[in-house]
């Protein structure tokens, strides 16, 4: 299940791409508009802005504007920022990789197979850019 955070890291940046222009937007405009409630979505903001995503400027007209792309930022790279793996299992993430402690073995393993279907099939989705959620 897609956490909060992820779901809220998602629309936030949403609605900064709807809204660019020359100002920048504040994290309580996000929050009001998007019904976030505002200490969480600070922090989500500032992880984002921690791993490059977005940009923040101080004052009395600061606030969020995206830093990369649009086009650049896909789906999956914000759930792994803010949530880890997409895979279901950790057998079966390529970027979070974890040996299963009681499997015997890896590749006779039906639910391991099964579970990488279900992340090959789920990752070309993932994989849109905040630009094609529009």
């Amino acid at each position: 299940m897609l956490s909060k955070r992820a779901k809220y890291a998602i629309k936030a940046l949403l609605y900064l791409h709807q809204n660019e222009g020359a100002a920048p937007v504040s994290a309580k405009a996000i929050a009001d508009r998007e019904k976030i409630p505002y200490k969480f979505l600070e922090n989500i903001l500032r992880e984002l802005r921690q791993h490059r995503i977005l940009k923040s400027e101080r004052g009395a007209e600061g606030g969020y504007r995206l830093l990369k792309s649009p086009e650049s930022i896909k789906v999956s790279d914000i759930i792994r920022i803010v949530d880890g793996p997409i895979a279901l299992i950790p057998c079966v993430s390529e970027n979070f990789y974890e040996k299963c402690v009681e499997c015997l073995d890896e590749k006779t393993c039906r639910i391991r197979r099964l579970f990488g279907e279900v992340r090959q099939a789920m990752l070309p989705v993932l994989d849109k850019s905040i630009a094609e959620l529009r």
